[in-house]
């Protein structure tokens, strides 16, 4: 790997980064970029995959930011597309470009899909006055016109064994905001505290990049000081859409593209469960599977592009209908008025019952965030409690680090609730052991988890075994309460929509109109529903994306009526 840049000039320009296993293609190309762009830009260089992104890690310590990536797609050991894709966790908004021959354009448009490719250049690309040139000027100028936050990171400075220190950084991680952890033993973690003139503080300690220090900061405290957008900047819209994830960005993303003044709100980050999730390999268009962070972040970006607002740390507590306008009440007193409003709120883990199972949460038993603490668990023992593909993805995971994860399934087999691809790779596994017929039934520990007791439904029986890390994801509990006495709910929570409304043919209770609910209409006129929180929907991620789209369609068909 190599790196030119110009004498005289500040090593912290803005880098364009090629990479192609071939020599002398890789530097005719990179002297042609640095021709055009190296007084401007830091030209660097690399010859194989691996070596670009030890540049790109080495760029991203620094601090420094990365504009363009132009990588050859037949690279031995790591192909271009292969390249792109791990680099998209390092700098998210590079603009990517494939390099390419003819007979591989196919590839280069699949990639499109895969790592949201932005471009493929063809080969040769002389003249580069042209071919090569256009084209880069082209990514430059979207690169400076997208939205880009700070490379300046947050200080996290937290114990293991407290629950809120796990809620911040989950926070933090899922909203990609870039922090730094320091455990409280650390001598790092204690200059911090120390130069903050903070004694025996509440944890966390929070120090933004401008050197404001927060004291175990709420979600919505955090979120102004690192930049999110906590408040909607008008007081009526067309469309409130509740919950960000799938549904609710689809939605989001639908409603604003069609002209609607659109706004969602989220209690904690976009994403939903599935932006929790480690890989989704059944999603359509990604046949070599995506993260679910980067499916959100894409899905986010893609919203804000068509003029979406997105809030976040809103969480709603009540619906009101005030004549044509639906009113969304927030926790903090706030409400917000719309024409129409989308509940796409999802489901939240159930959680566990048992003798000390609520005091370990955050301390060694954690609901849905093993994304985050997979390093921590290297040459670790893990449990994960669940039989859904959730869980599925989770322990593959943990199993790159883990010494051992184990499952702990209530059911008799993987095959009930987890997708039959997703079983294979479990099952594969050599640090993966599933056990079936198994439920936890009390937690262990002073403080924090150190053993679970785990029953044998088939018998009865149960044992005691040392577990220092659990991560839970059994079953579904819709965030409806809020919705009591004004929207029809079934049994379980979840809010039946348009046909599943309507008994021997008769409206539903507190209906309105002449005309039946919509298809995905609630018991509320111009109240809509997407997603997981809709009962007896289909809890996948395409189908949830589907419904968000269907109900913007609706949206306009009762718009049009009003």
């Amino acid at each position: 790997m190599s790196e030119t840049s110009q004498s005289g000039r500040s090593d912290q320009r803005i880098a364009l980064l090629t990479v192609d296993d071939d020599p002398a293609v890789s530097r005719s190309i990179a002297r042609d970029l640095r021709r055009r762009y190296g007084s401007s830009y830091r030209i660097v260089r690399a010859e194989s995959g691996g070596d670009a992104l030890d540049a790109l890690r080495e760029l991203k310590l620094r601090g420094e930011e990365v504009a363009v990536l132009l990588a050859d797609h037949r690279m031995p050991r790591m192909t271009g597309i292969e390249f792109l894709e791990q680099a998209m966790d390092l700098f998210p908004r590079a603009r990517r470009v494939l390099v390419t021959a003819y007979a591989d354009t196919d590839a280069a448009i699949d990639a499109i899909n895969l790592v949201d490719l932005d471009y493929y250049l063809l080969k040769p690309w002389d003249p580069p006055d042209e071919k090569l040139y256009p084209v880069i000027d082209d990514q430059l100028d979207a690169w400076t016109r997208s939205e880009r936050r700070p490379v300046a990171e947050t200080k996290l400075v937290g114990h293991r064994w407290s629950a809120r220190s796990s809620e911040v950084r989950e926070f933090l991680a899922r909203n990609q905001v870039p922090y730094r952890w320091f455990s409280t033993e650390s001598s790092e973690g204690r200059s911090l505290i120390a130069a903050a003139k903070l004694e025996n503080p509440e944890l966390p300690v929070v120090v933004t990049p401008t050197g404001d220090v927060l004291v175990a900061p709420s979600d919505a405290a955090l979120a102004e000081q690192v930049g999110l957008v906590t408040r909607p900047s008008e007081d009526f819209y067309d469309l409130v859409v509740v919950g960000g994830g799938p549904a609710g960005l689809s939605a989001a993303l639908y409603g604003a593209s069609e002209g609607l003044r659109t706004v969602l709100v989220e209690r904690t980050a976009t994403g939903g469960q599935a932006g929790q999730s480690s890989r989704i390999e059944n999603y359509l268009g990604f046949p070599d599977g995506v993260s679910g962070a980067q499916l959100a972040d894409r899905a986010r970006r893609q919203a804000l592009k068509f003029g979406a607002e997105i809030v976040t740390t809103r969480d709603a507590v009540g619906l009101e209908v005030n004549g044509s306008a639906r009113s969304i009440r927030f926790a903090d007193g706030s409400t917000l008025d719309a024409q129409t409003v989308i509940l796409a709120g999802g489901v939240s883990y159930r959680r566990l019952e048992g003798p000390l199972l609520d005091d370990m949460s955050g301390r060694g038993l954690y609901y849905g965030s093993a994304l985050t603490n997979v390093a921590a668990c290297a040459d670790q023992d893990v449990y994960v409690v669940g039989g859904a593909n959730s869980a599925g993805q989770a322990a593959l995971a943990l199993a790159r680090e883990a010494r051992r994860v184990t499952i702990l399934v209530r059911g008799s087999s993987l095959t009930q609730s987890m997708s039959a691809y997703l079983v294979e790779q479990v099952e594969a596994h050599p640090r993966i052991e599933v056990r079936t017929s198994t439920v936890v039934v009390e937690g262990c520990g002073d403080g924090h988890l150190e053993g679970l007791v785990l029953q044998d439904t088939s018998t009865g029986e149960t044992a005691t075994v040392p577990c220092g890390w659990a991560f839970v994801f059994i079953g579904a509990v819709p965030r409806t309460d809020w919705l009591d006495g004004i929207v029809v709910r079934d049994a379980h929570g979840f809010v039946p929509t348009g046909p599943d409304l309507v008994e021997d043919g008769a409206h539903p209770p507190g209906w309105t109109l002449d005309r039946m609910p919509y298809h995905l209409e609630s018991s509320v006129p111009g109240v809509f529903v997407a997603g997981d929180v809709r009962s007896e929907s289909a809890k996948r991620v395409a189908s949830a994306v589907g419904e968000g789209a269907m109900a913007v369609m609706l949206v306009h068909r009762y718009l049009e009526q009003l």
